[in-house]
């Protein structure tokens, strides 16, 4: 009889062991997803949502790539690299001009609408002769990416403050070499998000202009995409991920702190400019009238060569 019952405790353990190991089967089974990012506080809220589980309670295991700036993303968005991307809207709009089929899936930031107090801003090195955005005519000018957002926003600060936007000189450069070129003197001027933002300013730098709220009020400035291809071949993915990124969006919204903890997790940042940062909006819904004025400036400045069907981009 101890036989008889030894035998049926291993059996029974030997059930439990696997049954243990189809669970962690199930898991690792999890819809692998990976997302185009651009390293900076914007894209907190994703960074959040991986670390509190809401994509993997949706079956998906994220996994977040860093590129310089929204057009590179989207290419590779394009191409089938990545299923979901990250980009500033002015990229996605010259996309679909260009032929992408892209839809938006959700809201990614907006500004604070506040001047001197937004997440983006142009800045100059201590010291500088430029004390206003009209002042940047002629100079050199750092941005993430050519013919994009950055030139558009900070044309539109320059045409604001009385400038010529056309005698602007731009050059690239990751948004997290732009403190150190300020400070070396390589360039004249930054237009910088945080947390590189925080970190000019603790150097020295100082905001000549607050480049998004020149633009548009609350100007929704990046979003969450995907392809039509996506959509049309994995309906419930894209669904699962965008409940997910709007569950990030509200935590992130209500969880300042978490937010500050989170981006020295991708970026490098000093407990001065962790505590520093000026923290963007996220709210859950897209400022279409802020994308139109984008699309206006963009065909304005020649960086779109025609309107963009916004119904077709936009959920």
């Amino acid at each position: 009889m101890r036989r008889i019952l030894a035998a049926a405790t291993a059996l029974l353990l030997l059930a439990t062991t696997a049954c243990t190991s189809d669970d962690k089967k199930a898991d690792a089974g999890a819809t692998k997803v990976t997302v185009g990012v651009v390293p900076i506080i914007d894209v907190a809220p994703i960074y959040l949502g991986k670390a509190k589980g809401f994509f993997a309670s949706r079956g998906i295991d994220l996994t977040l790539v860093p590129e310089q700036g929204g057009s590179a993303i989207v290419k590779n968005v394009v191409a089938g690299k990545y299923p979901f991307g990250f980009s500033n809207v002015t990229s996605l709009m010259a996309a679909q001009i260009g032929g992408a089929h892209l839809k938006a899936v959700a809201a990614g930031v907006s500004s604070t609408g506040r001047p001197g107090r937004d997440f983006s801003a142009i800045v100059v090195h201590d010291g500088s002769p430029i004390r206003t955005a009209k002042d940047l005519a002629g100079k050199t000018i750092a941005v993430n990416t050519l013919k994009n957002l950055g030139d558009t926003t900070v044309r539109q600060s320059v045409r604001r403050a009385g400038g010529d936007p056309r005698n602007l000189r731009f050059e690239a450069m990751p948004f997290s070499d732009m403190p150190g070129a300020l400070q070396g003197g390589r360039i004249d001027a930054a237009w910088v998000v945080e947390p590189q933002l925080s970190q000019a300013l603790t150097q020295g730098g100082q905001i000549v202009a607050s480049n998004f709220v020149d633009t548009a009020d609350d100007l929704t400035v990046a979003l969450y995409f995907t392809s039509e291809a996506t959509i049309a071949k994995s309906p419930a993915l894209v669904t699962g991920f965008t409940e997910a990124v709007k569950e990030s969006l509200a935590y992130a919204a209500a969880h300042p702190d978490e937010v500050r903890d989170i981006v020295g997790t991708y970026t490098t940042i000093n407990d001065t400019v962790r505590i520093a940062m000026i923290l963007p909006s996220w709210p859950g819904e897209i400022n279409r009238p802020s994308i139109e004025r984008m699309a206006q400036l963009g065909r304005t400045d020649g960086i779109l060569t025609k309107a963009p069907a916004l119904d077709q981009l936009l959920p």
